[in-house]
C-alpha cells in the first residue's frame, strides 16, 4: 500500500495584516517622536539612534543621514547571515524610520517641557520608546539598524529580543561614556534597560496567569486542594527521575497571578518537602 504524503496546510495570515501594519506605523511613529524630543535632546545613545547622537553632537550631521547610512550597511549584514526572509522585513522600517525621525523634528518646537528633571525625561522617552518598539517587533517588522543585531543574537544565543537589545547596544553606550561623560552614560544605560523591559511586555504581555507544577507525596490532597477549594482545573503527567528513574505525577495547573501565594502557601502546608515549579503565563488558549 502506497501512502500518499500529506500536504501541510496553508494557514492564511491575511486577516490581520492591516493590524499588523497599523501597529507598525504607530510604533515607527513612537519611537521617532521619543528620539526627537527625549534622546536627542539629552543626549542618550543606543542603537544606531545613539551612533547618530554622537555624530550630532560632535560632527553636526543631521541623525536621520546617519540612522540611514547605518541601516543600509546592516541591511547588507542581514542579507548575508540571516537570508532574504528574514531580511525583507527589516527594509521598509530601514527605510521609514529615517524618515519619520526627519519628518517628527519640529514636533520638539511645539513641546515645552520647561524644567524637567533630566530622570523623568529618561524614563519616559524609555517607556514610549520602549512600547513603540514592542509594536514594532510585535508586528513582525523592524526598524533596521541595531534591530537586525538583536535579532542576531536572540536567534542564536535563545535569549528575548529585550535582553538582545541590552547585549548588542552594550558596545555603543560604552563609547557614549567618552563622548559625553558619566552622567550621560548612566542614563543610557537606564534608558536602555527600561526600553528593553518595555519590548519584552508589549511582544510577551503582561502575565495574568502563572503555570504551577508539583512533584507530590501527597497526590491526591493537592489535588483536592487545587479542584475543589480553588475551582481550578489540572492535568496530571507522567514524569520520570533523571537521577532515580522512578515514575512519579506531576500535577500542572494554570492559576491567577493574584492567587499564586494561596496555591504556594496551600502546598506548603500540605506536604512542604514538594517540588513546585511555577513559570508566567503570558497566553492560555483552549481548554474547559
Amino acid at each position: 500500500m502506497i501512502f500518499k504524503k500529506k500536504k501541510p496546510r496553508k494557514i492564511n495570515y491575511e486577516n490581520g495584516k492591516v493590524k499588523r501594519y497599523i501597529q507598525f506605523i504607530l510604533g515607527i511613529l513612537l519611537v521617532s517622536i521619543a528620539f526627537n524630543i527625549f534622546v536627542l535632546p539629552n543626549d542618550l545613545v543606543y542603537g544606531v539612534s545613539g551612533i547618530a547622537v554622537m555624530l550630532n553632537k560632535t560632527l553636526h550631521i543631521t541623525p536621520s543621514i546617519t540612522i540611514l547610512i547605518g541601516s543600509i550597511f546592516l541591511l547588507i549584514l542581514s542579507f548575508t547571515l540571516l537570508g532574504f526572509e528574514k531580511t525583507k522585513n527589516s527594509i521598509i522600517g530601514s527605510i521609514l524610520y529615517p524618515i519619520f525621525v526627519e519628518l517628527t523634528v519640529p514636533i520638539f518646537k511645539y513641546i515645552d517641557l520647561g524644567t524637567t528633571e533630566i530622570v523623568v525625561l529618561v524614563l519616559f522617552g524609555a517607556v514610549i520608546s520602549g512600547f513603540g518598539m514592542g509594536l514594532i517587533f510585535k508586528s513582525g517588522f523592524t526598524t533596521g539598524g541595531t534591530d537586525i543585531l538583536n535579532q542576531i543574537v536572540s536567534k542564536y544565543f535563545k535569549i528575548s529580543i529585550g535582553n538582545s537589545m541590552f547585549f548588542t547596544d552594550g558596545v555603543i553606550i560604552f563609547t557614549s561614556l567618552f563622548v559625553f561623560g558619566w552622567q550621560k552614560f548612566i542614563y543610557s544605560i537606564i534608558n536602555m534597560y527600561i526600553i528593553s523591559i518595555m519590548t519584552d511586555k508589549v511582544i510577551l504581555g503582561i502575565s495574568q496567569s502563572k503555570a504551577v507544577y508539583v512533584i507530590t507525596e501527597e497526590e491526591a490532597e493537592v489535588k483536592r486542594f487545587i479542584m475543589e477549594n480553588l475551582n481550578h482545573g489540572i492535568t496530571v503527567l507522567n514524569a520520570k527521575g533523571g537521577y532515580t528513574g522512578n515514575h512519579q505525577k506531576m500535577i500542572m495547573c494554570i492559576i491567577p497571578t493574584k492567587q499564586y501565594f494561596i496555591v504556594k502557601e496551600g502546598i506548603r502546608a500540605i506536604d512542604k518537602n514538594a517540588f513546585l515549579l511555577v513559570t508566567d503565563a503570558y497566553e492560555v488558549l483552549g481548554g474547559k
